[in-house]
């Protein structure tokens, strides 16, 4: 299995905390801790840095979400994804103005919390990646103990940019099903389970 991508959960109801733990291990993610106000939360950031925070806006107390959101962009390189049963427009607007990677409203399910939890780090990876080193196919296989073919490193690129898998067939010209098949292969490769591991793998490679 490939890395575990960690997760900070900022929740101040226990019971919910404790179910998007439920949810997140059980989607092959880690949780680096859970904090119940702002500024457990803070003490938990100086001294680990998580992939993503799961963050409710209403903690009960100051900092609220959204005033601990604005001082993770400033000193923290992290996605967020908001959590909250608030959705009134002031309470938006408040919100939009820390660009959050997500904004998730109560009560949500598991796949939900998935879906808005992987677009968030596909986009910072993405945001990150025009900066990192164009990566070749001798500097990846130089750090695989099974090295990609050339057309594994043609669909990892095509990966890297987030073609989906009809895209990658027509840029290819190959059918869907052959893409599935050389990113089965790719994954197995990579050490990894799903697209959203890929990527990260990718970065590490780059």
């Amino acid at each position: 299995m490939g890395r575990s991508y960690s997760i900070l959960i900022v929740e101040d109801e226990p019971l919910i905390a404790e179910d998007i733990q439920g949810y997140l291990e059980e989607s092959g993610f880690s949780v680096t801790g859970i904090a119940h106000n702002g500024n457990d939360a803070i003490e938990l950031l100086k001294i680990q840095k998580p992939d993503a925070l799961l963050l409710d806006i209403n903690l009960g107390v100051p900092p609220d979400g959204i005033e601990l959101a604005t001082l993770i962009r400033e000193k923290f390189e992290i996605p967020f994804v908001f959590l909250t049963s608030h959705a009134d427009k002031s309470t938006l607007e408040r919100a939009k103005q820390t660009f959050p990677a997500g904004y998730l409203l109560k009560p949500f399910d598991g796949r939900d919390l998935m879906t808005s939890l992987e677009i968030a780090l596909f986009n910072h990876f993405n945001n990150r990646a025009t900066s990192a080193t164009e990566p070749t196919l001798e500097s990846v296989n130089s750090k695989l103990p099974t090295p990609l073919s050339a057309r594994e490193f043609e669909l990892m690129m095509q990966l890297r940019t987030g073609k989906t898998n009809r895209e990658i067939a027509e840029a290819s010209f190959i059918s869907v099903n052959t893409v599935k098949t050389h990113l089965q292969h790719l994954f197995n490769k990579l050490n990894v389970t799903n697209r959203t591991q890929a990527l990260f793998r990718i970065r590490e490679l780059s």
